[in-house]
């Protein structure tokens, strides 16, 4: 079976140790060989910056995971950069696209143009910021909780006339409500269900709802503690966010989104990309065979807007 996989942050993880080997280097969860195994199809990798690197450096830094991507993933002949739904389809059986991501708009700033330049570069998805407040939004972890500023406005105004991706994953909770009235094509790339596992990271049902109405797709992730507040979770606590998510009326809306290389903890059996098949054969014990291609693959692909 095909796999979308809405998030890795492999890009930082290279960006942060240049001398890894991106093939098969053992730290990485998402190598470039996982990504060229065959299961995979589509990848998207997320340009982010931690909050240590200063304001003025932060363009520059974006635009150098950008040309690393070219540098050290591209390079291999079977990694093909995705900018449209065409390109998807017009990949080879062999072959596994890549779709950037960005994870907090920082580098942008408030020069909208900026937004066309990445957009230019393959950047398809939008987060308007990471886990606290800048220009656009406040994020999840952002004590105030307050909404969007009118960058952030602005930025999905120009994002939804590019049919590009927002995502709302990372936002604060009032962030979220005015940016899925806004957003034309809304994502969350990698949550969970508040309702079973309490972090402000993850959605409450009244957002997952809303993300569903607005024909947007939520990526269910591997973070340990997105996934269960307590003790060690398991790959059966997963098909339980996938199970309260379809209760909701999710089913054609789900994905996954890994968090893989933005994580130090991992679930036992799911530690890295190649760890796929142990996910896929809980699934296949657990749904029929066309909903498991749908979580998979399908819901997004068939939600993509470019």
């Amino acid at each position: 079976m095909n796999i979308f996989d809405a998030h890795s942050d492999l890009l930082w993880k290279l960006w942060k140790h240049p001398k890894l080997d991106e093939y098969s280097d053992p730290s990485l969860q998402t190598p470039v060989s996982a990504l060229l195994s065959g299961k995979t199809k589509i990848q998207c990798l997320a340009i982010f910056l931690p909050d240590s690197v200063p304001a003025n450096v932060r363009l520059e830094m974006a635009l150098v995971q950008i040309q690393l991507f070219h540098e050290k993933i591209a390079k291999y002949e079977r990694i093909k950069l995705v900018k449209s739904k065409a390109d998807i389809d017009s990949l080879a059986m062999e072959e596994t696209g890549i779709i950037l991501t960005m994870e907090g708009c920082e580098p942008i700033s408030k020069n909208l143009r900026l937004f066309d330049i990445f957009f230019q570069l393959g950047v398809r998805s939008f987060g308007l910021t990471w886990n606290w407040a800048n220009a656009f939004a406040d994020g999840a972890l952002e004590e105030r909780n307050a909404g969007l500023t009118q960058w952030g406005k602005k930025l999905i105004s120009i994002a939804n006339r590019n049919r590009a991706w927002i995502d709302v994953s990372h936002l604060s909770e009032k962030s979220f409500w005015d940016a899925i009235s806004l957003a034309a094509y809304p994502i969350a790339s990698h949550s969970n269900a508040h309702s079973l596992c309490p972090h402000p990271r993850n959605l409450r049902d009244d957002q997952i709802k809303a993300l569903i109405d607005k024909n947007g797709v939520i990526g269910i992730t591997f973070v340990p503690e997105f996934v269960k507040g307590k003790g060690t979770p398991s790959i059966k606590d997963i098909l339980s966010h996938i199970d309260h998510v379809c209760s909701l009326g999710g089913e054609r809306h789900i994905g996954f989104g890994s968090d893989f290389d933005g994580i130090d903890k991992m679930i036992p059996g799911l530690e890295a990309h190649k760890d796929y098949a142990n996910l896929i054969d809980a699934l296949e014990c657990h749904y029929s065979s066309k909903q498991v291609r749908r979580f998979l693959y399908e819901n997004f692909i068939t939600h993509i807007p470019f």
